[in-house]
């Protein structure tokens, strides 16, 4: 037993003994209630995973545990050689999916309970018929933790237990307003139980005594059911029974969604051409970090053949395009187009038009050979080109990691001294299109797989 406290306000945690081994289709709410049959109202029983998912049939025949977990993967967050953490169908992000190999039988291995919240109310609800007692119950596992070693539990199902604690509008000791403290109080309570639990002492289940404040909340078929998303906080901070579905992060404001070589290919996947964009400004810092990336890309000589144009300015914007319009006009009537064809295509430019952010990237030829002959001139120049190229595609990947949109339109390399120009641009400086920026409008819409043997030759 362990006591935390002193002269202001105190708790006590302890590991119950005397459970049998668990099997499948046992009751563990009258499995605890015989060994503990003390529990009180407020008191709130941790229990360990494991023997939930042995209560509820959840141990499987796999002798290769690697397709088990495959099948319990919904999204791989990170991998290391064999190594991966991975987004599970409870919605977890965690090591192996869960998926567990200790303490089974050979050729099998322990899945998670399929609704975490759902084997809590249960529990709850039959401690409550079995003793007459209204407790929380929190369903823990072992979980590691970003940035620090070491592993400790964590709540990943709940009944009856004020998951989150929102302090959010309230003040310190000193008055100072708290603006973005959120308690995350059935993973504290879940590590108070695992001190006394411990991993190998075979004691799966501990009771915290003391914190009746963070339990309440309905038994009601809907309570908890863990389908929703968001803070889990109701309006009187009191959490209800939100399930411990309240804990994890929604992706939009999970800033740490992927590992290094998947957000790279994430961000590449998200590259987009968008068209449409909402009125919402572009922050120049997130542009400024995209051409940070772009200007990693490779060059021939040691050189950097990039530069970016940042026509920030509504008023610049509006010259810059209405100049190229003209431009392509003449262009269009040169080759004899009919005015509706002209109208037709300058209508094509008018995602440049409805972007709120307008990027030129322009070639320059600094530091290139000038052989004399024109074979090698015409080789030195397209090396130029390609890293020109390379330069714009990190600028769009990035700019897809700071979930932007983009579109890469080549219209200023048909009148590039109109453009240099209108920007007061140096000769030297060939424009090679320019970059649309901006939130897209929606959502894309699916692209369609492509067979990568379509577009290799071996040799």
């Amino acid at each position: 037993m362990t006591t935390r406290g002193g002269a202001g306000p105190s708790f006590r945690v302890w590991a119950v003994p005397g459970l049998p081994e668990v099997r499948e289709g046992d009751d563990l709410a009258k499995l605890i209630a015989a060994a503990e049959p003390g529990l009180a109202d407020g008191d709130v029983v941790l229990v360990t995973s494991k023997i939930v998912s042995k209560a509820e049939g959840r141990l499987v025949a796999a002798d290769d545990r690697e397709a088990a977990i495959d099948a319990e993967t919904v999204r791989v967050v990170a991998r290391r050689g064999t190594l991966r953490i991975v987004e599970n169908r409870q919605g977890l992000v965690m090591a192996a999916a869960g998926v567990d190999a200790s303490n089974t039988p050979a050729g099998t291995v322990l899945l998670l309970p399929v609704d975490p919240d759902a084997s809590a109310r249960a529990v709850r609800q039959g401690l409550r018929e079995a003793l007459g007692v209204d407790v929380g119950v929190l369903v823990t596992d072992t979980f590691g933790r970003p940035w620090r070693a070491g592993l400790t539990d964590v709540a990943i199902g709940a009944s009856g237990v004020r998951v989150l604690d929102d302090l959010r509008g309230g003040v310190d000791a000193y008055g100072n307003p708290l603006s973005a403290t959120v308690v995350a109080t059935a993973d504290e309570l879940a590590a108070a139980g695992d001190l006394v639990k411990g991993k190998a002492a075979g004691l799966p289940v501990a009771v915290v005594r003391g914190l009746g404040h963070v339990v309440g909340g309905g038994l009601g078929a809907d309570a908890g059911s863990g389908s929703g998303s968001g803070s889990g906080v109701d309006a009187d901070g009191a959490g209800g029974d939100s399930g411990a579905r309240a804990l994890v992060r929604d992706s939009r404001d999970d800033m740490f969604r992927l590992g290094t070589s998947e957000a790279v290919r994430e961000a590449v996947a998200l590259r987009r051409t968008v068209r449409e964009f909402t009125d919402e400004e572009v922050d120049p810092g997130a542009v400024r970090r995209a051409v940070a990336a772009a200007v990693t890309a490779p060059a021939p000589h040691h050189t950097t053949p990039w530069r970016f144009v940042l026509v920030e300015s509504a008023a610049a914007r509006l010259e810059l395009l209405d100049a190229m319009r003209d431009a392509w006009i003449a262009d269009l009537r040169r080759d004899g187009k009919s005015p509706e064809a002209i109208a037709r295509r300058v209508r094509r430019g008018d995602v440049l038009r409805n972007a709120p952010y307008l990027v030129v990237p322009c070639l320059v030829m600094d530091g290139s050979h000038t052989y004399g002959d024109a074979r090698r001139d015409t080789a030195e120049r397209e090396m130029f080109v390609v890293a020109a190229g390379a330069g714009v595609q990190n600028f769009l990947v990035a700019l897809a990691g700071e979930r932007l949109g983009s579109a890469w339109v080549s219209s200023t390399m048909f009148c590039r001294g109109v453009v240099r120009d209108v920007l007061g641009l140096p000769g030297s400086w060939d424009p090679m299109g320019a970059v649309a920026v901006g939130h897209p409008a929606g959502a894309a819409p699916a692209r369609g797989e492509r067979d990568v043997g379509g577009f290799v030759v071996v040799r």
